[in-house]
């Protein structure tokens, strides 16, 4: 008995290029409103609810990444993010003019402020610095589930 063979190329589907984004500033005149709205367009575009909680999640941790930089680091930077259909995650990656990387203080109950950074690290995947020639880029992996139908 012979079985035919099944034309694979017709099954196999291209993977999804990946969505991007990215900006750059030149001084701390930067929205970080902007922002929140471009990763919460960007997951839109991938199917990802702008109501639920992980385009929240998201948009959190780009607000933190961001502030971080605006607040230690005047001067240049930049965002870019990149979403891979693939793997379902977003790569976040924020540049700025300072070489320290970003410390996260002791946590205090009391204290107004200085916790973004121990809440970017519960919510994402991986968080690491990388060193430039000019400064640094802090870039922070979040998993994103599978979007949701409705």
């Amino acid at each position: 008995m012979v079985t035919p063979l099944k034309n694979r190329a017709s099954d196999e589907q291209e993977p999804a290029p990946p969505l991007r984004y990215s900006t750059a500033w030149e001084t701390t005149d930067v929205s970080v409103a902007d922002a929140r709205a471009a990763v919460r367009a960007l997951l839109a575009r991938a199917g990802h609810h702008p109501g639920h909680r992980p385009s929240q999640d998201a948009q959190l941790v780009v607000s933190e990444l961001v502030t971080n930089a605006l607040r230690h680091a005047p001067g240049p930077g930049g965002l870019a993010l990149e979403l891979s259909p693939e793997t379902g995650v977003l790569r976040i990656a924020v540049r700025d003019s300072s070489p320290h990387p970003p410390e996260p203080r002791a946590h205090s109950v009391g204290r107004v402020g200085g916790h973004g950074l121990h809440l970017v690290a519960r919510l994402c995947e991986r968080l690491h610095t990388v060193a430039q020639a000019t400064g640094k880029q802090v870039v922070a992996h979040f998993r994103l589930p599978e979007p949701v139908v409705l």
